[in-house]
């Protein structure tokens, strides 16, 4: 049977574009795969709003292992780890690639910024860079720790996100390309996506892009394949502002309406949340062995 990790990179050679959800919990990872994603993001921006947190490197490793974990033991899909900017230095790198690999993840995505992080896409937020020579032994460091030959690395450069410029990103991605990364994360935070259609012609890196498409949702999958070189797309927030969206709605009825007697009409019955709890298993299992 092959691995979780392989079948990602053969889906990525098949199709020539992978569509990663992200996720905040096994409930959404079981959605996710119902829906047909090719893959689950297991998002720290998600992890930290599901517990009321700015992403700001306040969530633990192991809170994130131990939700990756649980997550893992309710798909098939391949995960990938947003491990922020390794939790410290290479050596800290080394001991969470260990760890991720081990616990379920096919590939982590490692970020060129400083710790404590601070998320991408806030206003004015704090966007410090390591210098390049220090990312790059984060990867190196990645790159011999893995196991499995499958597993991917993925360097994600904020030198946009920093307001760095163009020449900085392809610089810095090249830098890690060499270093061993298997694939480049380009993010912006630009309301269109003209600085990553620039980037992406502009890159001459031997390994693939992928992208964050959370500020400029109009480069949609046809716009994306015409360029060639991105060959995974990640859906970085879309599960917890579905969800916020959804139980907002919901609740502000409830207390309008004095009730639950019209939200209740609106919502999956009680029955589709049994079916997702595979709760017809556990009554198999229960006659099996209990009677």
């Amino acid at each position: 049977m092959l691995s979780p990790a392989k079948r990602l990179r053969l889906r990525i050679a098949e199709t020539g574009l992978v569509h990663i959800m992200a996720t905040h919990s096994p409930l959404s990872a079981i959605l996710a795969e119902e829906a047909g994603f090719d893959g689950l993001w297991a998002s720290g921006f998600e992890l930290s709003a599901l517990y009321g947190l700015p992403d700001m490197s306040l969530i633990s490793m192991t809170q994130h292992l131990d939700m990756m974990r649980a997550i893992a033991g309710r798909t098939t899909l391949p995960i990938v780890a947003d491990i922020d900017t390794g939790y410290g230095n290479a050596i800290n790198v080394i001991h969470a690639i260990r760890e991720y690999e081990r616990s379920g993840a096919s590939a982590v995505v490692i970020e060129d910024k400083t710790f404590p992080k601070v998320t991408s896409l806030a206003a004015d937020g704090r966007q410090e860079l390591l210098p390049i020579e220090e990312f790059q032994s984060k990867i190196r460091a990645a790159v011999a720790a893995r196991q499995s030959a499958d597993f991917i690395v993925i360097a994600r450069t904020e030198a946009l996100i920093a307001g760095l410029g163009e020449d900085e990103a392809l610089k810095r991605g090249l830098a890690y390309v060499e270093a061993g990364a298997d694939m480049v994360l380009i993010h912006s935070k630009k309301k269109d996506p003209s600085e990553i259609e620039s980037f992406s012609r502009s890159w001459k890196g031997s390994v693939p892009l992928v992208i964050v498409p959370n500020a400029y949702p109009e480069l949609d999958s046809t716009r994306i394949k015409a360029l060639g070189n991105i060959k995974m797309t990640i859906y970085g927030n879309y599960g917890i502002r579905a969800a916020t969206t959804a139980m907002q709605d919901a609740f502000r009825r409830i207390i309008a309406d004095g009730g639950v007697q019209n939200v209740h009409k609106s919502i999956v019955k009680v029955e589709e949340i049994f079916r997702l709890q595979n709760m017809e298993q556990v009554k198999a299992d229960e006659a099996r062995f209990l009677a």
